[in-house]
């Protein structure tokens, strides 16, 4: 089974933070195959170049180690998954949302995320 981070999900996952549900932990320790899209990637980049994020180490090293060292698959942001954002409902405003909903739509992944305007979109959440 494939699964999709939310951006903080993935933050709380790395960092081992009691933030993260003891189900959600169990689920991203379990044998799936974990997914984060090149929009969480960027919404990281742009909380640390704002400093409303700080990392242990930098952007360029700290992020990649992370992905590698969880054995993590980035998902790619494609023209379809695009084309989905440009049809959604505005039940959810916030744009890395939105294409973390479509990529959900489209590639038919469960999402792990404590966001619940993601369930008005009639996708998988888990928590």
């Amino acid at each position: 089974m494939k699964i999709l981070l939310d951006t903080h999900t993935f933050l709380w996952f790395i960092n081992d933070s009691p933030e993260l549900s003891g189900s959600a932990a169990d689920l991203l320790e379990s044998d799936v195959d974990l997914l984060l899209s090149t929009a969480s990637l960027w919404e990281i980049a742009i909380k640390v170049s704002l400093n409303k994020l700080t990392l242990p180490d930098s952007y360029e090293q700290f992020i990649p180690q992370q992905i590698t060292l969880n054995n993590i698959e980035i998902l790619t942001i494609t023209f379809e998954h695009l084309t989905i954002v440009s049809r959604l409902p505005f039940h959810h405003r916030d744009p890395f949302d939105r294409l973390l909903i479509a990529q959900s739509m489209s590639e038919n992944l469960q999402i792990v995320s404590t966001d619940t305007q993601f369930d008005r979109y009639g996708i998988s959440r888990k928590w």
